[in-house]
């Protein structure tokens, strides 16, 4: 059964859908079969990933909405072991028509129930806002993951994200954990970065990952190529720091040199074609 890791928080701009790709990706080279879902009507992960979302015929809309099977949503990427339920604009409109419907809560949970046997690893990303599609990820998760970003106002509204957590804890879905929090867009010239981090520590203690993700030029440029950073540039500092982010999330706390291979190998496939 698939582990479903949400990726959320209501602010925008900390790194969410980054984070959602690259550890998506990493996951997938170490061996991990993983689907990604993009419940944001952004569509930022489907475009992140090298899908046009102007051209996705259905959506993971269908998925909630009109409760379609998810087999024929699904679509490969570029990144062997990875698949895709994209996002695209019909999903603006879907807080609104999910309000009116039995068991709006549930939508997702139920449309994907059937292929979690499927998978090893299920990342959904999540809108910046604390709506509907939001508790559809949190009711659907074994877990929530929380990037933050290094930067004034980092913490401000995090209470309210675990408010909402324990909420739909305590009233849809009781084995919900917080998986982990990833510090993003580190700059460790200012004194800023440095004070976030220890707040962070200090607030989440030991959820918080050894990792951090540094403010990174090639990975800002990946997504306009829709290229996850493995496969834009292997060997930048940000590729480098998901990396140690995956193997501390799988529980592996120094890079075997197995799964290097096997990523190397991958790599090599994916630059062949």
């Amino acid at each position: 059964m698939a582990k479903v890791i949400a990726s959320c928080n209501q602010k925008g701009g900390v790194g969410k859908t980054t984070t959602a790709i690259n550890l998506a990706s990493y996951l997938s080279l170490s061996g991990k079969k993983v689907l990604l879902i993009d419940i944001d009507p952004q569509g930022n992960a489907t475009s992140g990933i090298g899908i046009d979302k102007h051209s996705i015929k259905t959506s993971v809309y269908d998925l909630v909405i009109d409760e379609r099977d998810p087999t024929p949503i699904i679509i490969n990427t570029q990144v062997e072991n990875l698949f895709l339920i994209p996002s695209n604009l019909n999903l603006t409109g879907a807080e609104v028509e999910l309000v009116g419907i039995m068991g709006r809560e549930y939508r997702l949970k139920k449309a994907i129930s059937s292929i979690l046997t499927h998978y090893d690893f299920v990342l959904i990303d999540c809108p910046p806002s604390l709506g509907l599609l939001t508790i559809n990820a949190l009711s659907a998760a074994d877990s929530v993951l929380i990037p933050i970003q290094c930067e004034y106002y980092a913490l401000e509204g995090l209470s309210q994200l675990v408010n909402t957590i324990n909420l739909v804890k305590e009233n849809l879905n009781p084995t919900l954990t917080i998986e982990g929090v990833l510090l993003t867009m580190a700059d460790y010239r200012t004194n800023l970065t440095n004070e976030v981090i220890n707040e962070a520590r200090n607030f989440f203690k030991e959820k918080v990952y050894g990792a951090v993700i540094p403010r990174n030029i090639r990975l800002t440029e990946a997504p306009g190529f829709g290229k996850p950073i493995i496969i834009y540039d292997k060997n930048s500092i940000g590729a480098q720091k998901y990396q140690e982010f995956t193997d501390e999330l799988l529980g592996v706390k120094k890079v075997k040199s197995a799964l290097n291979a096997n990523i190397n190998n991958e790599l090599q496939k994916i630059e062949g074609d």
